[in-house]
Order: C-alpha cells, then sequence, then structure tokens
C-alpha cells in the first residue's frame, strides 16, 4: 500500500464546507498532495472500495448517515490557471470564476458564463455544468482524469460523450485538470459581459444562503411546453414552502435552503415532495440536477464518522486494505 503524502481523515466532516452546511461525515476524507499522489493512492485502493471526488460542494446533498469508502477533496495547490498558447489550462480545483477572470486578462471571449458556476473546474467538466445558454462542452478542449485504477488519462471533449448535464466520467475517477479554448475579445468587453452575469445572478438568486444551487433539471421542452423548472415549481404552488429547516426559495424556487438547522433527510424529502407536486399539476416529472449521496442514517454502521484524524505530515499514512466498509444503499 502506497504511503498517502496527503491529508487523511477517518470521519472526515463534509457539512463543514458543502453549502447546505449538513449531512454526514466521510468513512475518508483524503486531500491528496499532487496528482502522482492521488494516482497512486487509487492504484493501490481495494478495488471494492467506492470513490467520490467533491469540490466545494455547491450541487451537493451528503445524506445524514455520512458517504461511505473515499471521499477526495483536491488541495488548492491543483487550483493554478495559466494560459497555453491562447487556451486556459486549469487544475480542477480552481473555481470557475477564476478561470473566466484569467480568461478575461489573457483576452480569451467566451468563457464569461463561467464566472455564473459557482463550483469547481472538475465538478464543472463532470456535469457539463452552463450557464446564460453555455455549457462547459461548448468551450472544452480536454481534460486530464485520474481513473479509479489509478492511471493518468487525457480525455477529448468528444470521448466525454458530453450530454445535458452529464458526461462519461466514469464513476470514481477524478478530474484533475482541463484545458478550455476560447476566440480573442476585449478584456473590457469581456469583464463587461462577466459584470452583467454577477449583477444578475445576485439579483435573482439567493446566492448569500445556505444552497445547492439549481435543484432540478430543466425539462426537455417538448415534454413542459418550453417552461423551465422554476416555472413549473412555481405553478404548483411551491414557492416558500417548507419542510422543518429546509425551504424552497422565494427568491427562486428551483433552489432549496438550509435556514439554519435543516437535516439532509429534511432537504431531500422537500425536493421529492416538489417533484411530486409538480407532476400531479403539470404531469412533469423534474429531475434531480443536485447530486445525492452516502446513505441514510438508518443504514449507518456503527463507528463510521467518529472524526478521528489519522494524518501525521511527516510520516504520511497508508489507508487499511480493505478500508472499513459502511455498507448499505447509496
Amino acid at each position: 500500500m502506497s504511503r498517502v503524502r496527503g491529508r487523511v481523515e477517518r470521519g472526515g466532516s463534509l457539512a463543514d464546507f458543502i453549502w447546505f452546511r449538513t449531512g454526514g461525515p466521510a468513512e475518508w476524507l483524503v486531500r491528496p498532495a499532487d496528482v502522482d499522489d492521488l494516482a497512486a493512492l487509487l492504484a493501490d485502493l481495494d478495488p471494492a472500495i467506492p470513490v467520490l471526488p467533491v469540490g466545494v460542494g455547491s450541487n451537493l446533498i451528503v445524506r445524514d448517515g455520512g458517504v461511505p469508502g473515499v471521499v477526495v477533496r483536491l488541495p488548492k495547490a491543483m487550483a493554478r490557471v495559466t494560459i497555453d498558447d491562447g487556451r486556459v489550462r486549469a487544475g480542477a480545483a480552481a473555481m470557475g470564476i477564476t478561470v473566466a477572470s484569467a480568461a478575461r486578462d489573457a483576452g480569451i471571449a467566451g468563457l464569461e458564463f463561467l464566472r455564473g458556476i459557482p463550483g469547481t473546474v472538475g465538478g464543472a467538466v463532470r456535469m457539463n455544468a452552463g450557464a446564460y445558454g453555455r455549457d462547459v462542452s461548448d468551450i472544452l478542449v480536454e481534460a486530464t482524469i485520474v481513473t479509479r485504477a489509478g492511471t493518468i488519462e487525457t480525455w477529448s471533449a468528444d470521448r466525454l460523450g458530453y450530454t445535458y448535464r452529464h458526461s462519461a466520467v466514469p464513476a470514481g475517477a477524478v478530474v484533475v485538470a482541463a484545458l478550455f479554448d476560447g476566440v480573442p475579445g476585449d478584456p473590457a468587453t469581456i469583464g463587461a459581459e462577466m459584470d452583467r452575469i454577477a449583477a444578475e445572478r445576485e439579483a435573482s438568486q439567493p446566492l448569500r444562503s445556505r444552497t445547492g444551487g439549481s435543484t432540478f433539471k430543466n425539462p426537455p421542452p417538448e415534454t413542459a411546453g418550453g417552461h423551465k423548472a422554476w416555472a413549473l415549481i412555481d405553478a404548483a404552488g411551491c414557492r416558500g414552502l417548507r419542510r422543518g429547516d429546509a425551504q424552497v426559495s422565494d427568491k427562486h424556487c428551483n433552489f432549496l435552503l438550509n435556514l439554519g438547522s435543516a437535516t439532509a433527510a429534511e432537504i431531500e424529502a422537500l425536493g421529492e415532495e416538489v417533484r411530486d407536486r409538480v407532476n400531479a399539476q403539470s404531469g412533469v416529472m423534474l429531475e434531480w440536477e443536485i447530486q445525492r449521496v452516502g446513505l441514510f442514517p438508518s443504514r449507518l454502521r456503527e463507528g463510521l464518522g467518529e472524526g478521528v484524524v489519522m494524518h501525521d505530515p511527516a510520516s504520511g499514512h497508508a489507508l487499511p486494505r480493505p478500508l472499513p466498509r459502511a455498507g448499505g444503499e447509496k
């Protein structure tokens, strides 16, 4: 078993950084030192152990029972953004706004919409994130991933098989970098468009709340009469709907909020109630856009989430082989 040079925590808290600020812990939370450290970890990790990469958790519900296996969170060292022959190369831990700003400064247009995506490059590449009429698939040239087997591979955009909010990145693989393309543009014009996007988001979305971003995908126009998810939710009378401290936002009703002490179960149940009400009112069953991961509390095995820190920067730490299994449905 290779030694992990980064940080390893048993029962590492996810609620400390995901946007909803609630939910259970990771069985093992690993912050690799770099790409090679991550590749060595995955290569030597029992194939039966599930691996889940998590960025800033801006589009994630972590169930209250926690996440079995290994959760990988990339370090700030993997957030570097550079300009490469008129293209933008970004580490997967970089935020969308950082990439858009680097493109602006280099006079590269077409990446402005990333200003409106509040997650990391890794998550955006994996889910084909989009905003303001553009998707990552429109600008991606290639992505570097570490497969679940521990190989480092570069995949072209075509190989990623993009569709709406979906890619062919395999389960357990971790996106570690991406190369984006744009067109020459005037930095002042690019900056003005980014400012417009920022102002529009501020006016229409609950950005200063504990939320998870857009909750449901917009349905195909042919099944919903061209209506977006928020309009269907509003028409079904769900604006402001509450379950405990979970609430459908009054400001933008395709956002769910944690008003303070909501459990992940309350947030997810509220989302399911919204889906049922929309289906009853319009005949459209909305599809979740937020990723829901982990175990329900009833499936939690004793010992998960004890919060024992196992990091020793001086010597590194090896994860046990196999890791303790939490079991249960995901």
